[in-house]
């Protein structure tokens, strides 16, 4: 289980300053230690500023197990500049994952405006892992996106969003994304066992792809 609060560009969110941030780090390690049984991740999921930059600095990124980005703000700018966003934000080398790709909200809001089928080979040249957002009011990414994405050999990662214990049984939802997107559990990052997720994230990000594939070959 990773542990992913947000960063502090989200404000509605009590985000975490760095220097709570590298507190939660510490604390996240003494309780893997107490509980037993049950691996935990040290990591975050940080904002992707209307630049491309990132909320916090590449010194403290390096010493989170998961680190996921996503778009939370200016979501009007046109699929040029979204587009240069978020793959600018790819490139970074301690940028595990990109967080609920579109933004979208069913039923609520559309998603932003950007070349995706740029933005998935930009993920396969990178390294780059997509998430597949579980939480029902997102389904982020879509059937579609996810299916090109599995096409293209982009890890994806089935994530339940949960800001509260209930919400974890949000994983069947994202199950079902993938299942629409003709994805297997070789195609799902989170389905490797512990070890082999380990050994994928310490690799270097441009060498992922052939790992994730090598390990989904068994």
């Amino acid at each position: 289980m990773a542990i992913t609060d947000h960063s502090v560009g989200r404000g509605i969110s009590n985000g975490l300053s760095a220097e709570r941030l590298e507190r939660q780090i510490s604390v996240v390690r003494e309780c893997e230690q107490d509980i037993g049984g049950i691996r935990l991740l040290s990591g975050t999921e940080m904002d992707i500023r209307a630049d491309g930059t990132l909320d916090y600095d590449d010194d403290i990124l390096q010493k989170l197990d998961w680190v996921v980005a996503s778009v939370h703000s200016a979501m009007s700018q046109d699929a040029a500049t979204m587009t240069d966003r978020i793959i600018k934000a790819m490139r970074n080398p301690y940028v595990d994952a990109i967080g609920h790709l579109s933004t979208r909200i069913v039923g609520g809001r559309q998603g932003v405006d950007a070349d995706y089928e740029a933005i998935f080979r930009a993920a396969a040249d990178t390294g780059t892992a997509l998430e597949i957002n579980a939480a029902p009011e997102r389904l982020d990414l879509r059937d579609s996106h996810a299916a090109r994405a599995r096409e293209l050999g982009v890890p994806l990662v089935i994530s339940t969003d949960a800001h509260t214990t209930e919400a974890l049984s949000n994983t069947r939802f994202g199950v079902g994304v993938a299942r629409r997107a003709w994805c297997e559990p070789r195609h799902i990052l989170n389905t490797l066992p512990y070890d082999k997720l380990i050994e994928y994230l310490k690799t270097p990000k441009p060498a992922r792809i052939e790992a994730f594939a090598r390990f989904a070959r068994g």
